[in-house]
């Protein structure tokens, strides 16, 4: 039998009664997750605030639909009133860390760690949201790039996810162009907005993480001077992965 990369996973090593048991984890290192500054080459992260809700809410408000919070669990925001609440509750909760996503000098979208468990080193990226002039351009992809980045390399997560509602075809595709794994489905994991939501769990580790950071700096190192790039990050992200498992 062999994992989804075409690699035959190692036998479990077993113990004095036979018995498999897991890999041995010495000491997880994780520390605590601080609002801090993240800053690439076509996009900056800094801590969410109330101030940002105006340019936050003119890049959602241009050019999309309230069917961008259809999966969210706040939101639609009708007015820079509703949005300024929605990124003051972001703000406050002491389970999230949200940051504002900054492109061309202005707001463009926020994304969040959350459930964050230092401890067994988990944390998961979540509340995505941008605005349509942003989806699966550069400076997103970027921002998913640096949030990975500083969790697994600077802080020492080992276990990295992203979870959506199944139902949300979108995020799924974006899950998998990023690098995440499938792992399942969780039914009536959660109830929001009146409705059922079976969650889809994605994740990567911080063996995965070895391999994928590769590949996303060769995407980066072949854009052109406008941004633009002529491999897919899939492609890139394929390519790193296959040089990792056999680097002859």
């Amino acid at each position: 039998m062999t994992d989804d990369l075409g690699a035959r996973p190692p036998l479990p090593r077993r113990n004095e009664f036979g018995q498999p048991i897991g890999e041995p984890v010495g000491s997880v290192a994780a520390r605590p997750v601080q609002p801090v500054s993240l800053a690439g080459r076509t996009c900056r992260l800094d801590p969410l605030g109330v101030g940002d809700a105006p340019e936050l809410f003119a890049a959602l408000a241009d050019g999309a639909g309230d069917e961008q919070w259809t999966y969210l669990p706040f939101g639609p925001c009708a007015d820079v009133a509703a949005m300024r609440k929605v990124v003051a509750g972001l703000v406050a909760d002491p389970g999230f860390v949200p940051f504002a996503i900054r492109a061309g000098g202005r707001v463009v979208g926020t994304a969040s760690y959350l459930r964050i468990e230092p401890a067994g080193g988990t944390i998961e990226v979540g509340a995505i949201v941008y605005g349509a002039g942003a989806r699966r351009a550069t400076p997103a992809t970027e921002a998913m790039y640096l949030l990975a980045r500083h969790a697994m390399d600077e802080l020492g997560y080992r276990r990295y996810e992203w979870k959506c509602d199944a139902l949300n075809a979108p995020s799924r595709r974006a899950a998998l162009r990023l690098g995440f794994r499938f792992e399942g489905v969780w039914r009536q994991a959660a109830a929001y907005k009146g409705r059922n939501r079976d969650t889809a769990w994605y994740a990567m580790t911080d063996g995965d993480w070895a391999g994928l950071r590769a590949g996303y700096e060769a995407w980066f190192d072949a854009l052109d001077a406008n941004g633009r790039q002529g491999e897919t990050l899939e492609a890139c992200l394929g390519r790193a992965r296959a040089v990792e498992r056999d680097p002859s």
